[in-house]
Protein backbone atom coordinates (compact mmCIF):
# COMPACT_ATOMS: atom_id res chain seq x y z
CA UNK A 1 0.00 0.00 0.00
CA UNK A 2 1.19 3.27 0.18
CA UNK A 3 1.19 5.46 2.53
CA UNK A 4 2.26 9.27 3.87
CA UNK A 5 5.75 9.26 4.62
CA UNK A 6 8.19 11.68 7.03
CA UNK A 7 11.54 10.79 5.48
CA UNK A 8 13.40 13.04 8.51
CA UNK A 9 11.83 15.10 10.39
CA UNK A 10 11.63 18.77 9.69
CA UNK A 11 10.05 20.91 6.76
CA UNK A 12 7.28 19.89 4.68
CA UNK A 13 9.63 18.54 1.89
CA UNK A 14 10.63 15.70 4.05
CA UNK A 15 7.17 14.53 3.10
CA UNK A 16 6.48 11.80 0.57
CA UNK A 17 3.90 9.51 -0.63
CA UNK A 18 5.25 5.83 -0.94
CA UNK A 19 4.65 2.10 -0.25
CA UNK A 20 5.08 0.91 2.46
CA UNK A 21 4.28 -2.57 4.55
CA UNK A 22 0.97 -3.58 4.59
CA UNK A 23 -1.10 -4.12 7.85
CA UNK A 24 -1.36 -7.48 9.13
CA UNK A 25 -4.50 -9.04 8.87
CA UNK A 26 -7.28 -8.07 11.85
CA UNK A 27 -6.87 -9.21 14.97
CA UNK A 28 -9.84 -10.30 17.29
CA UNK A 29 -12.39 -7.14 17.64
CA UNK A 30 -9.93 -4.99 14.85
CA UNK A 31 -11.27 -3.97 11.80
CA UNK A 32 -9.25 -3.14 8.18
CA UNK A 33 -10.36 0.30 6.66
CA UNK A 34 -9.67 0.85 3.27
CA UNK A 35 -9.09 4.81 3.15
CA UNK A 36 -10.63 7.08 0.84
CA UNK A 37 -9.72 10.42 2.46
CA UNK A 38 -8.10 11.87 6.14
CA UNK A 39 -7.94 14.96 7.08
CA UNK A 40 -4.94 17.13 8.37
CA UNK A 41 -4.22 18.48 12.38
CA UNK A 42 -1.60 20.62 13.83
CA UNK A 43 -0.87 18.08 15.47
CA UNK A 44 0.66 16.39 12.19
CA UNK A 45 2.70 19.52 11.06
CA UNK A 46 4.32 18.96 14.81
CA UNK A 47 4.59 14.90 14.30
CA UNK A 48 6.54 15.70 10.85
CA UNK A 49 9.13 18.55 12.38
CA UNK A 50 9.74 16.19 15.38
CA UNK A 51 7.89 17.61 17.94
CA UNK A 52 4.96 15.13 18.66
CA UNK A 53 5.95 11.72 18.61
CA UNK A 54 3.22 9.27 18.19
CA UNK A 55 1.88 7.07 21.28
CA UNK A 56 3.69 3.71 22.02
CA UNK A 57 2.13 1.03 19.47
CA UNK A 58 1.25 3.60 16.54
CA UNK A 59 3.79 4.16 13.15
CA UNK A 60 6.24 7.14 14.12
CA UNK A 61 6.74 8.59 10.73
CA UNK A 62 3.04 7.35 9.17
CA UNK A 63 0.82 10.66 10.54
CA UNK A 64 -2.96 10.75 10.64
CA UNK A 65 -5.09 10.84 13.74
CA UNK A 66 -8.48 10.76 11.38
CA UNK A 67 -9.98 9.58 8.51
CA UNK A 68 -12.77 8.35 5.94
CA UNK A 69 -13.54 4.52 4.41
CA UNK A 70 -14.82 1.53 3.68
CA UNK A 71 -14.60 -1.78 5.72
CA UNK A 72 -12.27 -4.19 3.51
CA UNK A 73 -11.86 -6.48 6.12
CA UNK A 74 -12.92 -8.36 9.85
CA UNK A 75 -11.32 -9.82 12.96
CA UNK A 76 -13.38 -12.13 14.61
CA UNK A 77 -15.92 -11.33 17.06
CA UNK A 78 -16.49 -7.53 15.36
CA UNK A 79 -19.88 -6.94 15.33
CA UNK A 80 -20.05 -3.05 15.22
CA UNK A 81 -19.42 -2.86 10.97
CA UNK A 82 -19.89 -5.26 8.12
CA UNK A 83 -17.27 -5.19 5.19
CA UNK A 84 -18.65 -2.46 2.44
CA UNK A 85 -19.63 -0.19 5.09
CA UNK A 86 -18.51 3.44 5.14
CA UNK A 87 -17.16 4.60 8.09
CA UNK A 88 -15.19 7.42 10.05
CA UNK A 89 -13.38 7.50 13.12
CA UNK A 90 -10.22 8.34 15.37
CA UNK A 91 -6.63 7.16 15.56
CA UNK A 92 -3.62 7.82 17.22
CA UNK A 93 -1.08 7.56 13.91
CA UNK A 94 -1.22 5.98 10.50
CA UNK A 95 -4.44 6.75 8.91
CA UNK A 96 -2.85 9.39 6.53
CA UNK A 97 -2.26 5.59 4.10
CA UNK A 98 -4.52 3.32 1.66
CA UNK A 99 -5.47 0.70 4.46
CA UNK A 100 -5.48 1.26 8.63
CA UNK A 101 -6.26 -1.42 11.03
CA UNK A 102 -8.20 0.25 13.91
CA UNK A 103 -10.66 -1.11 16.61
CA UNK A 104 -14.06 -1.67 15.57
CA UNK A 105 -14.68 0.51 19.01
CA UNK A 106 -12.90 3.72 17.72
CA UNK A 107 -15.54 3.79 14.21
CA UNK A 108 -18.76 5.31 12.99
CA UNK A 109 -21.20 4.79 10.17
CA UNK A 110 -21.15 7.36 7.86
CA UNK A 111 -24.29 9.06 7.30
CA UNK A 112 -25.34 8.93 3.36
CA UNK A 113 -25.65 11.98 3.20
CA UNK A 114 -21.47 12.67 3.74
CA UNK A 115 -19.09 11.84 0.85
CA UNK A 116 -15.92 10.55 2.10
CA UNK A 117 -14.24 13.89 2.12
CA UNK A 118 -16.64 15.42 3.67
CA UNK A 119 -16.84 12.77 6.67
CA UNK A 120 -12.60 12.79 6.71
CA UNK A 121 -13.17 16.39 8.21
CA UNK A 122 -15.27 15.16 11.37
CA UNK A 123 -14.11 12.87 13.64
CA UNK A 124 -10.92 14.91 15.50
CA UNK A 125 -12.73 17.88 15.32
CA UNK A 126 -16.30 16.94 16.26
CA UNK A 127 -15.15 14.21 19.02
CA UNK A 128 -12.54 16.63 20.45
CA UNK A 129 -14.97 19.51 20.48
CA UNK A 130 -18.13 17.77 21.96
CA UNK A 131 -16.08 15.94 24.64
CA UNK A 132 -14.54 19.56 25.39
CA UNK A 133 -17.18 21.61 25.91
CA UNK A 134 -19.99 19.36 26.91
CA UNK A 135 -18.58 16.34 28.37
CA UNK A 136 -16.15 18.27 30.67
CA UNK A 137 -16.80 21.52 30.12
CA UNK A 138 -20.82 20.58 31.17
CA UNK A 139 -22.12 23.58 28.72
CA UNK A 140 -26.19 23.82 28.81
CA UNK A 141 -29.06 25.82 27.01
CA UNK A 142 -28.64 29.48 28.29
CA UNK A 143 -24.78 29.21 29.14
CA UNK A 144 -22.08 31.43 27.09
CA UNK A 145 -19.56 29.77 25.44
CA UNK A 146 -16.45 31.70 24.22
CA UNK A 147 -14.00 29.99 21.61
CA UNK A 148 -10.37 30.98 21.11
CA UNK A 149 -9.54 30.34 17.40
CA UNK A 150 -13.20 29.64 16.39
CA UNK A 151 -12.52 29.51 12.69
CA UNK A 152 -10.37 26.41 13.55
CA UNK A 153 -11.83 22.60 12.18
CA UNK A 154 -12.77 21.90 16.77
CA UNK A 155 -13.31 25.76 16.38
CA UNK A 156 -16.13 25.47 14.16
CA UNK A 157 -17.25 22.10 15.29
CA UNK A 158 -17.58 23.35 19.07
CA UNK A 159 -19.96 26.47 17.90
CA UNK A 160 -22.19 24.07 15.96
CA UNK A 161 -22.56 21.65 18.19
CA UNK A 162 -22.66 24.82 21.34
CA UNK A 163 -25.78 26.22 19.37
CA UNK A 164 -27.77 23.22 19.18
CA UNK A 165 -27.61 22.74 22.74
CA UNK A 166 -29.02 26.64 22.93
CA UNK A 167 -25.99 28.01 24.15
CA UNK A 168 -24.44 31.70 23.11
CA UNK A 169 -21.27 31.43 21.59
CA UNK A 170 -18.52 34.24 20.71
CA UNK A 171 -15.12 33.86 19.60
CA UNK A 172 -12.07 35.53 18.63
CA UNK A 173 -9.50 34.90 15.69
CA UNK A 174 -6.40 36.54 14.45
CA UNK A 175 -8.11 36.84 11.42
CA UNK A 176 -11.14 39.33 10.69
CA UNK A 177 -12.35 36.98 7.93
CA UNK A 178 -12.92 34.33 9.60
CA UNK A 179 -14.80 35.50 12.15
CA UNK A 180 -17.14 37.33 9.62
CA UNK A 181 -17.49 33.73 7.81
CA UNK A 182 -18.37 32.10 11.26
CA UNK A 183 -21.28 34.04 11.48
CA UNK A 184 -23.02 31.97 8.86
CA UNK A 185 -22.32 29.41 11.31
CA UNK A 186 -24.38 31.06 13.73
CA UNK A 187 -21.57 32.95 15.83
CA UNK A 188 -23.57 35.27 18.21
CA UNK A 189 -19.93 37.57 18.60
CA UNK A 190 -17.21 38.18 17.15
CA UNK A 191 -13.69 39.88 18.96
CA UNK A 192 -10.23 40.53 18.75
CA UNK A 193 -7.59 38.67 21.10
CA UNK A 194 -6.77 42.04 22.13
CA UNK A 195 -10.54 43.20 23.10
CA UNK A 196 -11.99 39.70 24.41
CA UNK A 197 -11.31 40.20 28.44
CA UNK A 198 -12.70 43.78 28.37
CA UNK A 199 -15.96 42.84 26.31
CA UNK A 200 -16.76 39.65 27.79
CA UNK A 201 -15.62 40.19 31.81
CA UNK A 202 -17.42 37.84 34.21
CA UNK A 203 -19.69 36.46 31.33
CA UNK A 204 -18.54 33.63 29.78
CA UNK A 205 -19.60 30.09 31.56
CA UNK A 206 -17.30 28.04 29.37
CA UNK A 207 -14.09 28.87 27.48
CA UNK A 208 -12.40 26.43 25.17
CA UNK A 209 -8.86 27.59 24.43
CA UNK A 210 -7.23 26.54 21.90
CA UNK A 211 -4.62 29.41 21.54
CA UNK A 212 -3.11 28.50 24.97
CA UNK A 213 -1.01 31.27 26.97
CA UNK A 214 -1.27 34.46 25.05
CA UNK A 215 -5.33 34.10 26.45
CA UNK A 216 -5.00 32.73 29.48
CA UNK A 217 -4.84 36.32 31.60
CA UNK A 218 -7.82 37.39 29.79
CA UNK A 219 -9.47 34.21 30.12
CA UNK A 220 -9.71 34.27 33.73
CA UNK A 221 -11.65 37.66 33.79
CA UNK A 222 -14.07 36.47 31.07
CA UNK A 223 -15.04 33.58 33.21
CA UNK A 224 -17.99 33.88 35.21
CA UNK A 225 -18.46 32.70 38.82
CA UNK A 226 -18.01 28.68 38.78
CA UNK A 227 -16.85 29.06 34.71
CA UNK A 228 -14.97 26.19 33.34
CA UNK A 229 -11.73 26.72 31.35
CA UNK A 230 -11.09 24.17 28.90
CA UNK A 231 -7.20 24.22 27.68
CA UNK A 232 -6.45 22.36 24.41
CA UNK A 233 -4.42 24.18 22.00
CA UNK A 234 -1.14 25.81 22.86
CA UNK A 235 0.08 27.71 19.95
CA UNK A 236 -0.30 30.66 21.46
CA UNK A 237 2.65 29.38 24.17
CA UNK A 238 2.61 27.16 26.91
CA UNK A 239 3.17 29.09 29.90
CA UNK A 240 2.07 32.02 31.83
CA UNK A 241 2.06 33.99 35.26
CA UNK A 242 -1.52 32.33 36.68
CA UNK A 243 -3.36 34.93 38.99
CA UNK A 244 -4.85 32.52 41.23
CA UNK A 245 -6.62 34.71 43.55
CA UNK A 246 -9.18 35.28 40.50
CA UNK A 247 -9.89 31.47 40.25
CA UNK A 248 -10.46 30.86 43.89
CA UNK A 249 -12.72 33.83 44.08
CA UNK A 250 -14.90 32.22 41.20
CA UNK A 251 -15.10 29.07 41.87
CA UNK A 252 -13.37 28.24 38.65
CA UNK A 253 -12.37 24.90 37.05
CA UNK A 254 -9.19 24.39 34.73
CA UNK A 255 -9.39 21.20 32.85
CA UNK A 256 -6.64 20.14 30.37
CA UNK A 257 -7.08 18.05 27.74
CA UNK A 258 -5.79 15.88 24.40
CA UNK A 259 -7.60 13.25 22.67
CA UNK A 260 -4.24 11.48 20.98
CA UNK A 261 -2.95 9.62 24.44
CA UNK A 262 -5.88 8.84 26.00
CA UNK A 263 -6.14 4.90 26.54
CA UNK A 264 -8.44 2.58 24.13
CA UNK A 265 -11.31 2.57 26.74
CA UNK A 266 -11.80 6.36 26.83
CA UNK A 267 -11.34 6.43 23.01
CA UNK A 268 -14.20 4.19 22.90
CA UNK A 269 -16.07 6.18 24.95
CA UNK A 270 -15.61 9.13 23.33
CA UNK A 271 -16.73 7.69 20.09
CA UNK A 272 -19.67 6.01 21.05
CA UNK A 273 -20.92 9.28 22.45
CA UNK A 274 -20.02 10.91 18.93
CA UNK A 275 -21.71 8.35 17.17
CA UNK A 276 -24.86 8.40 19.53
CA UNK A 277 -25.03 12.07 19.71
CA UNK A 278 -23.63 13.77 17.19
CA UNK A 279 -23.80 11.15 13.77
CA UNK A 280 -27.80 12.03 13.86
CA UNK A 281 -27.07 15.73 13.75
CA UNK A 282 -24.90 15.39 11.08
CA UNK A 283 -27.61 12.98 9.31
CA UNK A 284 -30.09 15.54 9.40
CA UNK A 285 -27.79 18.70 8.87
CA UNK A 286 -27.92 20.44 11.95
CA UNK A 287 -24.38 20.26 12.67
CA UNK A 288 -22.10 20.51 9.10
CA UNK A 289 -18.12 20.05 8.73
CA UNK A 290 -16.54 22.29 7.06
CA UNK A 291 -13.83 21.52 4.17
CA UNK A 292 -11.58 24.35 3.20
CA UNK A 293 -9.38 22.68 0.97
CA UNK A 294 -8.46 19.35 -0.67
CA UNK A 295 -5.06 17.57 -1.52
CA UNK A 296 -4.55 14.69 -3.30
CA UNK A 297 -2.59 12.76 -0.69
CA UNK A 298 0.67 12.79 -3.06
CA UNK A 299 0.72 16.51 -2.57
CA UNK A 300 0.81 16.23 0.95
CA UNK A 301 3.85 18.87 1.31
CA UNK A 302 1.49 21.40 -0.49
CA UNK A 303 -1.51 20.39 2.13
CA UNK A 304 1.32 20.82 5.33
CA UNK A 305 2.39 24.65 3.66
CA UNK A 306 -1.23 25.79 3.17
CA UNK A 307 -2.22 24.69 6.77
CA UNK A 308 1.03 26.09 8.21
CA UNK A 309 0.11 29.45 6.48
CA UNK A 310 -2.93 29.38 8.63
CA UNK A 311 -5.32 30.60 5.57
CA UNK A 312 -7.78 27.95 6.05
CA UNK A 313 -10.91 28.08 7.36
CA UNK A 314 -11.92 24.38 8.16
CA UNK A 315 -10.87 21.69 7.48
CA UNK A 316 -7.73 20.51 5.22
CA UNK A 317 -8.35 17.27 3.46
CA UNK A 318 -6.17 14.21 1.90
CA UNK A 319 -7.91 12.34 -0.84
CA UNK A 320 -6.45 8.98 -1.47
Amino acid sequence: MKAVFIKEFGGPENLDFLDVEEPHQPKAGQVLVAVKAAALNRADLLQRQGFYPAPAGYPERIPGLEFAGVVAETGEGVTAVSVGERVFGITAGGAQAESLLIDQTHLAEIPDNLTFIEAAAVPEAFITAQDAIITQGELIKGETLLIHAVGSGVGLAALQLAKARGAAVFGTSRTPEKLERCLEFGLDGAFSTAEFAEKLRGKANVILDLVGASVFAGNLECLARKGRLILVGLVGGRKTEFDMGLALTKRIKIIGTVLRSRSDAEKAAATSKFAEEVVPMLANGSVRPNVDRVFRAGQVADAHRYLESNQSFGKVVLEF
